[in-house]
């Protein structure tokens, strides 16, 4: 803290030098945090990679220090392991297993996954087992993590950070249920398996208990290996379009289960040549933190979305009250954080190009003080209101290749309609075909990559608006 009260007092006529000091300043900091998480371990992990998916809150050197934390864990022995299923099961692994890998695949804050064949059959499998140690250091841990963000709070009470303590220790306790993570992962398997347009693929459960997960194994790569993606002639646009399709299904369909995590460690790519369109699959994993949005929730974060698009500040200001207690004074700042745009151009158009001057406007509302008022308004909202936003904000940011296109959405497309199929009820009609097939030919007859990527764009806004006309009860066709 004492770095940033010296580096905020220092002061240069030159704004571009005073920016590249606090970015600095960020960067220094978030690296000391990293280096005490990781040494900490446990559910300091768990803290520091829900601080890197805040990119509506964080600055960008806070959130890409915390990126390692997804993925590279530290390992439990094996031989904690091995006497941990002596302990919760009363066999050993060989009793269970043909094979069991000692070196474990992956490792995240909660758990690692190990390699292994199934008794008998010779499967391969994934077994997902808590870290040991974690029976009994979690209730300390979230006692400190308490006290810290409450001391925090007596010595600076604008950045009050006590609900996100308060959303830990009332999420910790589900994601260490590894027989609730089970269920969460038959649920969801069960209800996308009827949504075809959807290419999700979630491991099926063998069994579970409190601390071990026998999982079937599945295996691809992280949403931004790009390289793999390209060489494997996977469009990036095409990958955008169904993860798009995947979590506004869960946001916005009724009775839809909602994954809170969806960081790049539990999401990955795999080509599949089974089929021409999409010729990839979406694997999902780590189903340990998941809630239900109530049915008038779901409706009104619709309608909500429904007024960006029509840049109709008014009912803008309405549903932003209904789903997250947001007054007419924190509004401004509510839009700009959800959307990442200036709230002056939501209030023309969502669909026009961020300009330098609303760049600025952004940079400079961020040093006058921007980031403790949003810390105090994330306060307040209901918790399941932040997850659905950290949901969103994770599916939007989770790679570089343009998921903020799910917010350039214009109304015209929503309400297109011939005049041959005019009705009572507002609906949406859009000729799905003509985004792939229609594009606009190159000079020498081929088809234009900047259009194709256009067209690509505009399909992925067609299913986020669907999925925000189907919550809120509007019909919709496709022709």
């Amino acid at each position: 803290m004492n770095d940033y009260r010296v580096t905020l007092k220092r002061k240069t006529d030159n704004e571009e030098e005073q920016s590249s000091i606090l970015k600095a300043c960020h960067k220094r900091c978030a690296e000391r945090t990293l280096r005490v998480l990781e040494k900490n371990g446990s559910i300091f992990i768990k803290l520091g990679q829900h601080l890197s998916s805040m990119n509506y809150l964080l600055p960008a050197e806070w959130t890409s220090t915390f990126l390692p934390l997804q993925d590279k864990c530290p390992v439990s022995s094996f031989e904690s392991v091995e006497d941990m299923f002596v302990k919760d099961t009363g066999h050993s692994i060989s009793d269970l297993f043909d094979e069991f890998e000692t070196e474990p695949i992956g490792s995240a804050s909660l758990a690692q996954v190990h390699c292994a064949m199934m008794k008998g059959t010779g499967q391969k499998i994934a077994v997902k087992v808590q870290h040991p140690a974690l029976e009994e250091w979690v209730p300390l841990d979230l006692a400190l993590t308490r006290f810290t963000f409450s001391t925090l709070k007596r010595f600076f009470p604008d950045y009050d950070l006590e609900w996100l303590s308060a959303e830990m220790e009332s999420s910790l306790p589900q994601e260490l249920d590894f027989a609730q993570e089970g269920k969460n992962a038959v649920r969801a398997r069960k209800y996308f398996k009827d949504i075809h347009d959807a290419p999700l693929i979630i491991p099926d459960v063998m069994w579970g208990i409190k601390r071990i997960l026998v999982m079937e194994y599945i295996s691809g790569h992280r949403p931004d290996d790009l390289d793999y993606i390209d060489s494997n002639g996977i469009d990036r646009d095409e990958v955008s379009a169904a993860l798009s399709r995947i979590f506004n299904e869960m946001i916005f369909a009724e009775g839809a289960p909602l994954h809170c995590d969806p960081h790049g460690g539990n999401i990955a790519i795999r080509k599949n040549t089974s089929r021409r369109k999409p010729n990839f699959d979406i694997i999902l994993y780590d189903h340990g933190l998941y809630r239900d949005i109530p049915t008038q929730l779901r409706r009104d974060y619709a309608k909500l979305w429904l007024a960006v698009i029509d840049a109709d500040e008014q009912r803008m200001r309405e549903f932003s009250y209904k789903v997250g207690g947001i007054t007419d004074e924190e509004f401004p700042l509510f839009a700009s954080a959800i959307t990442g745009r200036d709230y002056r151009a939501l209030t023309k158009s969502v669909v026009s190009s961020r300009s330098e001057q609303e760049k600025e406007n952004i940079s400079d509302a961020m040093g006058e003080g921007m980031l403790q008022q949003l810390v105090q308004l994330l306060g307040h909202m209901p918790r399941i209101m932040l997850l659905i936003l950290k949901t969103n904000d994770l599916s939007e940011s989770e790679s570089d290749y343009g998921w903020r296109a799910l917010l350039t959405l214009t109304s015209s497309k929503l309400r297109r309609e011939p005049a041959h199929q005019a009705r009572t009820r507002p609906h949406l009609s859009y000729p799905r075909k003509i985004l792939f097939k229609n594009r606009l030919p190159g000079a020498n007859g081929t088809h234009h990559p900047a259009r194709k990527r256009t067209l690509a764009k505009e399909s992925l806004q067609i299913s986020f608006c669907m999925g925000i006309l189907h919550a809120s009860g509007v019909e919709t066709v496709i022709v």
